[in-house]
């Protein structure tokens, strides 16, 4: 595996009211869409680091659901500690192993959505250099929802949550 420090750092900008974040992977796209697609997988890194995240419902299709709940099982993060953030990614697109589409929302333990902004969510698998470039497109109704999300930590919380599936994409290989 390449410890390139181009391969391990992500790309993010801004286009009106979408959130653009870009990674390489040191990985094949079929792995990487795989990592995506089945729900084993997602439960093993899915989430920023120290939190864990349990899959309640999953159908991979489109007009399929995702449903999980991640917790903070790190105490060294202070008051994120024991908290719960759930969501539900209803996909709306899939062509393996290139693209997934959702609509991702924030919702309580039971999978009511909340009043938190709605996103709708691209993702495409590019093959790159024997690698994979993924690149996450994410559209918010307002260019200010979006800049309630980048307030709340998201371009942190993907890159770490692509750090983790960095690594596991490495036990996979």
């Amino acid at each position: 595996m390449s410890n390139n420090p181009v391969t391990k750092s992500i790309t993010t900008s801004v286009e009106g009211r979408d959130l653009i974040m870009e990674r390489v992977f040191d990985a094949p796209k079929e792995l990487v869409f795989k990592a995506y697609a089945e729900k084993d997988h997602l439960e093993k890194w899915w989430g920023p680091e120290g939190w864990e995240t349990k899959v309640m419902a999953f159908e991979f299709k489109p007009g399929g659901e995702w449903r999980y709940c991640m917790t903070c099982v790190d105490k060294n993060q202070g008051d994120f500690f024991g908290m719960e953030s759930c969501g539900l990614a209803e996909y709306q697109e899939i062509s393996a192993p290139e693209k997934i589409v959702y609509k991702d929302s924030f919702t309580d333990k039971e999978g009511n959505k909340l009043e938190m902004p709605e996103m709708l969510i691209t993702i495409n698998f590019e093959d790159h250099e024997g690698k994979t470039k993924l690149v996450s497109r994410t559209q918010f109704a307002t260019e200010e929802a979006l800049q309630q999300v980048i307030d709340m930590g998201v371009e942190q919380g993907v890159a770490s949550q692509f750090k983790k599936l960095d690594a596991y994409l490495e036990k996979l290989q």
